[in-house]
């Protein structure tokens, strides 16, 4: 297989939240191949440092350019935060123009300040996504006027992750963040989701955020700028290979991976090991 042979869509995750944007980016775009890439084994990322997080996501993206996928979504916020420029900036000339890195921030970020009226918006995050600035750096670019207030929430995702969600103990590490977003700035009108997991809470957080705040789930976002990505790269999108396969790879065992695998997402997963 040379360099210049199609091959599929990358969609590399810490560990299982990215399923819930590969849901949203297979759905609007089914013909495609896609290998889903978990390095569950190490989660989670969103406590580690800049540099392991770096390190980490290198290792997994080189990983998926050997599989010969010429675009890789980084469908982790932490990995989109902490690595993704740095493997834009530094690594991507040694393969060459026909391989792209993207994130799940930018998408995100470009287009918030059309959505809030009030210039206020709230993030509820990992606490490394927020130590990161990213989102306040990137939403600054594009929306300056933009006020933006972060909130840590280190309890959900190992909530979701031990299926414990929607549990009424959930409900105490919910209702405290939220509050504890809300009493930052009374004038927030908008809320981004900045953690893939946090879909699957989405029911019980709008339990605890005022009716006339907007939730914004990422997978819809991400997915439909991926669409008008590669509409606009056709040197890109004609290295994506088509036929509708999808194929699951993970660093932790493929039993453990199929069965969490089940909250995320809605279809078949039959998973393979894969040794770092």
């Amino acid at each position: 297989m040379t360099d210049n042979a199609p091959g599929p869509i990358g969609i590399f995750d810490s560990g299982y939240g990215g399923l819930t944007v590969f849901k949203e980016i297979a759905a609007r775009l089914p013909d495609y191949d896609y290998i889903y890439f978990g390095d569950n084994a190490r989660a989670p990322y969103g406590i580690r440092s800049f540099d392991t997080i770096y390190k980490y996501t290198l290792e997994c993206v080189r990983h998926l350019f050997a599989m010969n996928c010429h675009l890789i979504i980084l469908a982790c916020n932490t990995a989109s935060a902490k690595a993704l420029r740095s493997i834009q900036q530094h690594d991507l000339d040694a393969y060459g123009p026909g391989h792209r890195v993207l994130g799940v921030i930018r998408p995100t970020t470009e287009m918030i300040g059309n959505v809030t009226r009030t210039k206020h918006i709230g993030i509820v995050a990992t606490t490394g996504t927020v130590q990161s600035q990213s989102y306040v750096v990137e939403i600054n670019k594009f929306f300056p006027e933009v006020k933006v207030f972060q909130q840590a929430c280190p309890m959900w995702v190992p909530l979701i992750e031990n299926n414990e969600h929607n549990s009424p103990g959930a409900d105490y590490f919910v209702e405290k963040c939220v509050a504890q977003l809300l009493e930052q700035s009374g004038r927030i009108d908008t809320i981004i989701l900045g953690c893939t997991h946090y879909p699957l809470m989405l029911e019980k957080i709008r339990k605890y955020v005022p009716a006339h705040i907007q939730l914004i789930v990422q997978g819809e976002i991400v997915a439909d700028r991926l669409v008008d990505y590669l509409q606009r790269h056709p040197e890109i999108e004609g290295l994506c290979s088509k036929g509708g396969r999808y194929q699951f790879f993970t660093t932790e065992t493929p039993e453990e991976f199929d069965a969490k695998a089940r909250l995320f997402y809605s279809g078949e997963v039959h998973s393979r090991h894969f040794e770092l």
